[in-house]
């Protein structure tokens, strides 16, 4: 797909798929689409005052629905002034059911990423039916779900890792003595993690992230007490461990490794890293990656072995990490994702007539040069339509050079040109 594309990623409040919003955004502006985000986060403040009102349980539940519906509302005041071609949500969007109807009414393209558990957030459930198209971590019967519900145009689409983010980084021996450690988890405290854990109290281990309250076998292993880690400690720390463990969640009473088809977004990025991980078996995991690519467990015993092997074997260690990184760079990365879901959205969306060579001719030749920078600067394709470019140059900050103030004031002269003609 050549075409230029607008595109509003709408992102969710917090949580988990609010950096994978960001990371899709950033691949979408590689790929040469303009891109613009509703910023839920904003209003994620005002929103959390709310329960620290004394009043019934009930009125916080009307006032929190009635708080979303004005969210949805200022989603609506985006599209109208942004005319995306596409509205990209991530998982938990403020974007309700009612302003869904109002989006396809409009003919205005939709399309979520639902990057989490079917089986253990079923919202999805009231919202996937108004989506043009449903993106989806998981498959088994999930499609088939989908399909009943009345929402045949899903399509399966793993996570991954932003190689910009994700990287491997030379870290000063203060950074190693500060993030470092023979083993270490990032993540939240779920109650098979908690089990697990438990197991590996004989290593050097780190555990960072929130929601491990309450824990108190753990709590000299617990980093920062528990506080959440941002990713760009988060990358420091898969760089400066031995051995990344990754043991995905499971909900599941006394289950320590779970059974589960997902593969969470940690996988793709301390694989981005070039770091090295031991990762509990997952159904889809064979899809994504070779054997040798990444090291691999099925039960706490397999995890023990691995780590005593791998710790005696950096040579083993690189050569596994080194695969994994490479796969992870050329199938699994974000932009490789966006392209992914832009193909399968392309018969949802306008058809735009794209014609750089007529505005650019416009452009004065000894510019010319200036303009091929300032697309790359600006992660804009060469075909891009020229309303399209004076958006990205009007939402830039900071002082306009020669080269844009050329575009607006020729794009002020087309309107001026445009009204002052006849019949106009």
């Amino acid at each position: 797909m050549n075409e230029t594309r607008r595109i509003l990623v709408v992102l969710p409040l917090y949580g988990g798929s609010l950096p994978i919003g960001r990371y899709c955004g950033n691949a979408l502006r590689e790929l040469g689409h303009v891109v613009e985000y509703f910023e839920a986060p904003d209003f994620f403040g005002a929103f959390s005052a709310l329960k620290t009102l004394r009043v019934g349980t009930d009125r916080i539940d009307y006032l929190e629905n009635s708080f979303l519906q004005v969210m949805s509302q200022a989603i609506l005041a985006k599209v109208e002034t942004f005319a995306p071609d596409l509205v990209l949500s991530m998982a938990q969007a403020p974007l309700s059911r009612q302003a869904l109807k109002r989006l396809r009414r409009d003919k205005v393209a939709t399309a979520m990423w639902f990057v989490e558990d079917h089986e253990v957030f079923p919202y999805w459930k009231a919202f996937a039916p108004l989506y043009d198209l449903f993106a989806v971590i998981q498959k088994g019967d999930f499609p088939g779900q989908l399909t009943a519900l009345g929402q045949p145009n899903s399509m399966y689409l793993p996570l991954a890792a932003d190689p910009q983010v994700h990287r491997p980084l030379e870290l000063s021996s203060v950074e190693r003595r500060k993030y470092g450690s023979e083993l270490s988890f990032v993540g939240a405290g779920y109650p098979n993690r908690r089990l697990a854990f438990r197991q590996l109290s004989g290593f050097d281990l780190r555990i960072w992230g929130n929601d491990w309250d309450g824990e108190t076998t753990l709590a000299p292993y617990l980093q920062r007490g528990g506080e959440r880690i941002e990713t760009e400690e988060v990358v420091r720390i898969f760089n400066a461990t031995t051995i990344n463990v990754n043991l995905h969640s499971s909900v599941r009473p006394g289950v320590l490794v779970g059974d589960g088809d997902f593969v969470n977004p940690r996988t793709f990025e301390l694989a981005a890293c070039g770091a090295f991980q031991v990762v509990d078996r997952r159904a889809l995991l064979p899809e994504l990656f070779a054997e040798g690519e990444l090291a691999l467990f099925s039960d706490m015993s397999e995890l023990v072995q691995a780590i005593e092997f791998y710790r005696a074997n950096p040579e083993a260690r690189a050569e596994v990490a080194g695969r994994g990184r490479a796969r992870v760079l050329a199938e699994h990365t974000y932009a490789h994702r966006m392209q992914t879901l832009l193909q399968r959205a392309e018969g949802l969306m306008p058809d735009k007539q794209v014609a750089a060579s007529g505005w650019q001719a416009e452009i004065p030749p000894h510019l010319r040069s200036e303009l091929e920078a300032l697309l790359t600067r600006l992660e804009l394709a060469p075909t891009v339509n020229f309303e399209d470019l004076v958006w990205t140059v009007r939402n830039q900050q900071g002082r306009l050079d020669r080269l844009e103030t050329a575009i607006l004031f020729l794009d002020e002269w087309k309107k001026q040109y445009s009204s002052a003609r006849p019949g106009k």
